[in-house]
Parts: C-alpha cells; sequence; structure tokens
C-alpha cells in the first residue's frame, strides 16, 4: 500500500484549484440510470470512489467513459439489476443505485455498502422510503433485494437518530421521480450535493420542488431524458485546503470554490483568527497569523459545520492557544484520528462525542496510519507543520476523495511524496 512522507514545518504559498465534488457526482452518475440516453457530465474528479463507480455502471451493462473531467454516460437498455460486494463493499455512496435501478427495471440487488470506517451508517432511511413508495425490500446474504411492479408517490419523514441523510434523500428521491403520483420528503437534506443532483434530474425531465429546504416535493413523471450538467465545486477538498494554509499559517488562493457552500466553515476560521476573503471569481484568499485562539465546534447537518471537516479542523486546533471542544452529533464515533495526532505530539482525549483539544507550540514527525478518507486529511495536515518527516500509511483511503494532493500540496511549497507500496 502507498504511503505519504511528509517533511514539515511548511508554510503553504500561491495558488490551488478545486475539483469538482465528488459527492455531488456519484448519485449524479447513478443518477443516468433513470433515462435510456447520453448524459454528460463535466467536472468531473479523478477519484478512486469516481472508478469504482464506473465499474459498478459498467457492470450493470451501460456505455461509459471518463475523459479528463468529462464523463460520457449511455445507459441505452441496460439489463443489469446487481450492484455485487466487491465493488459496493468499498465505497458507502454506491448504495445510491439502489433507487433508479427499482424505479427503472422494478427490480434491484445491491449489496451492503462499505467505505470508512467510522462507526455505524444505517440504511434503514433508505429502507424505509423505499418501502413507502410501494416496494418489498428485504436484506438476504449481505444484500439489499427491493422489487415493485409500479413505485407509488407518497409521503414520508426522513430523520434518522443523527438527522437527515444525503444519500437517503438522494434515493429516494431519484426513485420518485418515475413513481406515480406526489411524493413529499419530509426532514429531507438540504446539502449542496443534494441540491446538485436535484437540477440534473430536472435537466432530465423530472418535476421536483424545495430542494435546499428540508421537504422536497417530486412530481413522478413517465420518463426521463439525456442531460448534460456541470458538477459544483467539491466542498470538503475546498475546506481541507483552507484549513491546510490556516495550520501553516499560509498565504493561499483556493480558487473554483463556493463560498456559500462553506460558510460554517469559514465562520470557525474567522473567529480563531484566519483572515478570509471571498472574492467574485469564485475564489477564497485565506491568510492566517502566527497565533490562533481555540474554539468549540459542533458538527450539525447542513447548513452547519461538517462532520467531512471535522478531522482536518481537529489537526488545526491542535496547534491553537488554549483548549477546543469538538462534538460530533453526525458520527459520534469518528475519532479514531485523535490517537494518530496524538503520537505526533498532540493533546487530545475522547470525552463521549466530543474531543478536547489542548493547543500545543508544535507537532513532530511520526509514523501513523490513516482509518478513514478524512483522518487521511487530517494526518497529512498535521504533518505539514510537524518538525521532522510525518509517514501516513494507508493513503489508499486519500485517494477516494482528494486528487493527486502531494503535487497540489507540493505546489503550495509542501515538501511531500508519494511511496509506492506492494500490492
Amino acid at each position: 500500500m502507498d504511503s505519504l512522507i511528509v517533511e514539515g514545518p511548511a508554510r503553504l504559498s500561491g495558488e490551488i484549484q478545486i475539483d469538482g465534488s465528488k459527492n455531488a457526482t456519484l448519485p449524479i452518475m447513478a443518477a443516468c440510470l433513470l433515462s435510456d440516453e447520453k448524459s454528460v457530465i463535466r467536472g468531473v474528479p479523478s477519484l478512486t470512489d469516481v472508478f469504482t463507480m464506473i465499474e459498478i455502471m459498467r457492470h450493470l451493462g451501460v456505455k461509459i467513459k471518463l475523459e479528463d473531467d468529462v464523463l460520457t454516460v449511455v445507459p441505452d437498455g441496460y439489463k443489469g439489476n446487481e450492484a455485487p460486494y466487491n465493488y459496493v463493499s468499498t465505497m458507502r455512496a454506491s448504495i445510491c443505485v439502489l433507487g433508479p435501478l427499482l424505479a427503472k427495471t422494478g427490480y434491484a440487488k445491491v449489496s451492503l455498502p462499505g467505505g470508512c470506517v467510522i462507526g455505524p451508517r444505517p440504511i434503514d432511511l433508505h429502507t424505509k422510503g423505499i418501502k413507502a413508495l410501494g416496494a418489498d425490500v428485504k436484506v438476504d446474504h449481505g444484500y439489499l433485494i427491493a422489487r415493485a411492479k409500479g413505485l407509488k408517490g407518497a409521503s414520508m419523514h426522513l430523520c434518522g437518530v443523527y438527522g437527515s441523510s444525503v444519500l437517503a434523500t438522494a434515493n429516494i428521491m431519484m426513485a420518485a421521480t418515475l413513481a406515480k403520483g406526489r411524493t413529499v420528503i419530509e426532514s429531507a437534506a438540504c446539502e449542496p450535493e443534494v441540491v446538485d443532483l436535484a437540477e440534473f434530474l430536472i435537466k432530465m425531465g423530472a418535476r421536483i420542488r424545495g430542494h435546499g429546504s428540508h421537504t422536497l416535493e417530486i412530481e413522478g413523471v413517465k420518463r426521463l431524458y439525456g442531460a448534460e450538467h456541470h458538477v459544483i465545486p467539491d466542498r470538503i477538498e475546498a475546506g481541507t485546503y483552507m484549513i491546510a494554509a490556516s495550520i501553516t499559517r499560509g498565504d493561499v488562493l483556493i480558487k473554483g470554490c463556493e463560498p456559500r457552500h462553506i460558510s460554517a466553515l469559514i465562520d470557525k476560521l474567522s473567529e480563531i483568527g484566519v483572515s478570509i476573503k471571498s472574492n467574485p471569481d469564485a475564489s477564497i484568499r485565506v491568510r492566517a497569523p502566527r497565533s490562533l485562539k481555540a474554539v468549540d465546534i459542533t458538527t450539525l447537518p447542513y447548513p452547519g459545520f461538517p462532520t467531512d471537516l471535522q478531522a482536518q479542523i481537529t489537526a488545526l486546533m491542535s496547534t491553537a492557544q488554549g483548549t477546543s471542544v469538538i462534538s460530533e452529533k453526525i458520527y459520534p464515533e469518528r475519532f479514531m484520528h485523535l490517537g494518530e495526532l496524538n503520537r505526533m505530539g498532540a493533546q487530545a482525549a475522547l470525552e463521549g462525542d466530543s474531543a478536547i483539544i489542548k493547543g500545543v507550540k508544535s507537532l513532530s514527525g511520526a509514523q501513523v496510519m490513516a482509518s478513514d478518507l478524512r483522518a487521511s486529511a487530517a494526518l497529512v495536515i498535521g504533518g505539514l507543520v510537524a518538525r521532522g518527516e510525518t509517514q501516513v500509511s494507508r493513503i489508499y483511503h486519500l485517494d477516494r476523495g482528494y486528487s493527486n494532493m502531494e503535487a497540489k500540496l507540493s505546489k503550495l511549497g509542501a515538501k511531500i511524496r508519494r511511496i509506492k507500496g506492494k500490492q
């Protein structure tokens, strides 16, 4: 397995371009299954999760190719109904083929999903939603199997223990586009990625209202058509590099991003003393002083602070003056990075669903191991300012969500390189 070697400390400066959103691209790819016509998706990032979804689509019989950042999808009467374990086990977002397959063919067999080890991520809201639309659902030998002779619109409440679910909202919204009648989803997720999916579906001919709010209304149509679409910028990638600039006390221009999508992060970075300037040309300039203040943060569904930036901000706060409390309300067990950051000299302790972080003057390089996608980014961020060499192993997690991170950071002045491991 590959590793990243980071030599610190470094101060980042320069410009960086943000890729298209991974979490918007994956369900939009699945949505192409709802039509028989060609769709073209632009701004698609080159990530292992995207490549995995491409393989799933090909397994289903879809003609699909990615050239640069342009994805061409031609369903053209695909015949597959099953997303097997060997693909789905590596990526939770692959479950979003469930709704389109069921709506278009009346049958779907999808392996229970995998992805990062960050605590339980149940599929109960997915099954609740498709059952409400009239499907028969069962779990058999590790597969979720759904059947329906014809989906019918329904009203439902999609709120789980930790709030709304982005993937469940996406799945049910896609299925409802071809259901007979009207579907109302209460407690729908309102993340930008859900809005982007809705905009793509509308281009395909779907009738959707309320996207961006907690109440979605979908009026079913008889068929959907091919469409062209450009995915939104990746707000988590943008946020990660904003935090990297901050921890190195750097000066970085983040280009091709949408400040509105990361307003909660901008607010917290400003609170700790980082200068943030949003520009009309979809860019953000981040300038950080030598001394940063501690701050308390709670992750919440959008527009709250993103859980996908919790690990990265934890690394940053380990170098701030004072004690910070970071509470995780989306995935309470998402703190596996704390032990690895402590190996680098951080002082972080876990109390329930909160991390108590006492800022230290400096971190030191160490051998650390990534447990999940965002933890990988947090360890690299820590390595940027750590004295000496940090080796981050198991970075296959990182490649799921960040394209060429080492090249982008090197361009900003970081000393970072990849070491190829045995396959």
